[in-house]
């Protein structure tokens, strides 16, 4: 008897889906429409927040390069905030104060001094070249610990290749690939920097591409000998504390140590900048943050709109089957069968608009994840997200129509023409 009465309350649903698929067949012109008005609503929501998780992730993974629980210290800052009256003219780093810094800063760490020479640098090797946006820096023996590059293939420079500025260079993947043969072992080759002769001893590990910057396009020199390339290079200072819980007092302290090697005043600012490894990410995180909240008021303004035109399709759709819904009310459809046919319509439309219109967010916001190389990104939250819009937009959508369908009169809906 269970089954049976199961049977019974089921069968007309289904009866109902049979006719509301029928009625979309019919119409195709009307539901293609109706469907797209959806889909571009969902497209512009998950759209837009699939290409925000894909430069959030693209962020988190191209910023840990900078090294887990560090701080660098630098000439120059990416804050500005500070008005015109109290500008701080940064002064360049010296060498020999960043050597006094990694001799005598006592907080447990590792130091490392490094120094931009070139970005647009040339490298050769007999009859090879590569383009001319080749990044050069100098570092020291301890550059390796404290930043995101792994050696895959040779050595790390000896401290008594540093101390000497010997001509040794440790290079990037990409130039491996450029100028030697896929077999050819790179390792004790000369090649030309410039117009300067180097000894390959080290090949980087790839670390591929991230906001149209390769990052496997990179050579590394002893610092001693990145100094012959200019007389006005301002050195950075790169630390990493040995519990990485006690980085804001090690933070802290370097800032101190470092005022007293340059002689500044209590009264006066600091003329250098120190950034966490962490501190650009979570600037630039925040502001996304900001971003994804006007990205989604965009959506949801764009499916209210959405809404607005199925609705309008779905009133007009009654009108144009008034004889119909007669028809079926005098075959003994009951009311509440009529509003759920035109729910089900709704819904089914809705459903429809939402899977092509989360296909093609996904699509467009990888593809503008792709141009700023960030990674492949399904934005599951949103996939999931966008589904619960489209049912919520489709029942509300309508709601307003089924309920006028199902308040019809059906000797007055088979008199109309």
């Amino acid at each position: 008897m269970f089954l049976k009465h199961k049977l019974k309350s089921i069968l007309p649903l289904l009866e109902n889906f049979k006719v509301a698929s029928q009625s979309l067949k019919i119409n195709k012109l009307r539901a293609t429409l109706t469907v797209l008005i959806i889909a571009f609503g969902i497209m512009a929501l998950v759209g837009i927040l699939t290409a925000i998780e894909a430069i959030r992730s693209s962020l988190n993974s191209n910023f840990s390069s900078l090294g887990a629980n560090s701080f660098r210290i630098t000439n120059w800052s990416f804050k500005n905030t500070r008005g015109n009256n109290n500008r701080i003219e940064y002064k360049n780093i010296s060498f020999k104060e960043a050597q006094i810094f990694k001799e005598r800063y006592s907080f447990p760490s590792v130091v490392s001094i490094s120094i931009i020479c070139s970005q647009q640098a040339v490298v050769k090797y007999k009859n090879k070249k590569s383009n001319p946006n080749i990044s050069v820096l100098g570092i020291d023996e301890n550059y390796f610990t404290v930043s995101g590059y792994e050696i895959e293939q040779g050595r790390n420079f000896l401290f008594q290749e540093i101390i000497k500025g010997s001509n040794s260079v440790i290079i990037g993947k990409e130039i491996q690939n450029t100028l030697f043969a896929s077999h050819e072992n790179p390792i004790g080759k000369k090649i030309l920097i410039g117009n300067s002769r180097y000894i390959i001893i080290g090949i980087l590990k790839s670390k591929g591409t991230s906001f149209g910057s390769n990052n496997d396009k990179i050579c590394f020199i002893p610092v001693q000998n990145a100094r012959l390339f200019s007389s006005n290079l301002s050195f950075t200072i790169n630390v990493m504390p040995a519990k990485p819980e006690k980085l804001d007092e090690a933070v802290s302290e370097a800032e101190g140590f470092f005022r007293i090697i340059r002689k500044l005043d209590t009264t006066k600012p600091s003329n250098f900048e120190i950034s966490k490894s962490d501190s650009l990410v979570n600037m630039l995180m925040e502001n996304i943050k900001y971003v994804t909240i006007a990205a989604t008021l965009i959506g949801i303004i764009t499916l209210i709109g959405a809404s607005i035109g199925l609705m309008n399709i779905m009133l007009v759709s009654v009108t144009e089957r008034t004889r119909e819904i007669g028809t079926r009310k005098a075959m003994g459809a009951k009311p509440s069968q009529i509003q759920q046919q035109f729910l089900i319509e709704t819904i089914y439309i809705g459903q429809l608009g939402g899977i092509f219109g989360i296909l093609l967010g996904v699509i467009t916001g990888n593809i503008i994840a792709l141009l700023i190389d960030g990674p492949f990104v399904i934005p599951w939250f949103w996939i999931i997200t966008g589904v619960i819009l489209c049912f919520l937009v489709s029942v509300f959508s309508g709601y307003i129509p089924a309920k006028k369908a199902a308040k019809l009169d059906p000797i007055e809906a088979l008199r109309y023409e």
